[in-house]
């Protein structure tokens, strides 16, 4: 039996921790976003970004690249994925406010591979209060953009270990959505959907992360916010889910994040 889900997981920023005052240097923020669909409606992502093209006037084979492409390009592609039968889930994670980044600049990608768990500790909670009887098996099929330098065994193989070795009262994925041997890299031109998390995850990021002249960009935020997990009416912890603290805790460093708690 096919899977009930599809999710597709894209990231925006990097795991370096080298901090200047001028913005420039490493990322402040690694977002590492899921854009979650059932299964028996997965084309209606590939209407979105055909829809997409055609208002922008792009190709109907091209790949769309977040980072690419102008403000007024992006403002009606995060505007069809607001209204988009679909839902996000996002984990903000904030480099320098980590108390000991030495621990995850001691194995690479560990960085990485701790905001997979975090994401996919959400979407299966997601995925596991929205199932329908009889339609697929249940679980996620989890479709990575493909990251060109790191090994998506050693992923499996980390998912593997937190089923099996670890406590499960501090790792809360539920496995029955989510199996490591179902999850796999493609490129990120070759299907809609990742294309779509580019767009949540670099979105996300134009709102966390301040450019060289120390500005931030909301109104993306605001348009996805419509597609966002969220759990009996909380959205932080859920489809929004920021680390290390809460947004309370990085609002004294990150004043730009005063209106997440309006979303």
């Amino acid at each position: 039996m096919k899977a009930s889900f599809r999710v597709y997981v894209d990231e925006s920023g990097e795991e370096g921790f080298v901090f200047r005052d001028d913005f420039s240097g490493s990322s402040r923020w690694l977002i590492l976003s899921a854009v979650v669909t059932r299964a028996e409606k997965d084309l209606a992502v590939v209407e979105l970004m055909r829809t997409v093209r055609a208002q922008i006037g792009r190709g109907h084979k091209d790949a769309l690249h977040f980072v690419k492409m102008g403000h007024a390009q992006r403002i009606p592609w995060v505007r069809q994925i607001g209204q988009a039968p679909l839902r996000t889930v996002s984990v903000l994670i904030h480099k320098p406010s980590i108390i000991e980044p030495e621990k995850f600049q001691s194995q690479r990608h560990l960085l990485y591979r701790y905001a997979t768990r975090m994401l996919l500790e959400r979407v299966s909670w997601l995925c596991r209060d929205h199932r329908k009887e009889g339609v697929g098996n249940g679980k996620a099929e989890i479709i990575f953009s493909n990251r060109g330098q790191m090994s998506y065994d050693d992923l499996r193989d980390y998912i593997h270990g937190l089923k099996t070795e670890s406590d499960p009262m501090s790792v809360t994925i539920d496995w029955s959505v989510i199996d490591a041997d179902m999850m796999r890299p493609v490129e990120h031109s070759q299907l809609a959907g990742l294309q779509v998390a580019d767009a949540v995850a670099s979105s996300l990021f134009a709102a966390c992360n301040p450019n060289r002249y120390g500005d931030t960009e909301d109104k993306y935020l605001k348009l996805i916010a419509p597609t966002m997990y969220r759990h009996r009416g909380a959205l932080l912890g859920y489809g929004l889910k920021l680390w290390p603290g809460d947004l309370q805790d990085l609002k004294s460093q990150n004043p730009h994040l005063a209106g997440f708690g309006e979303l």
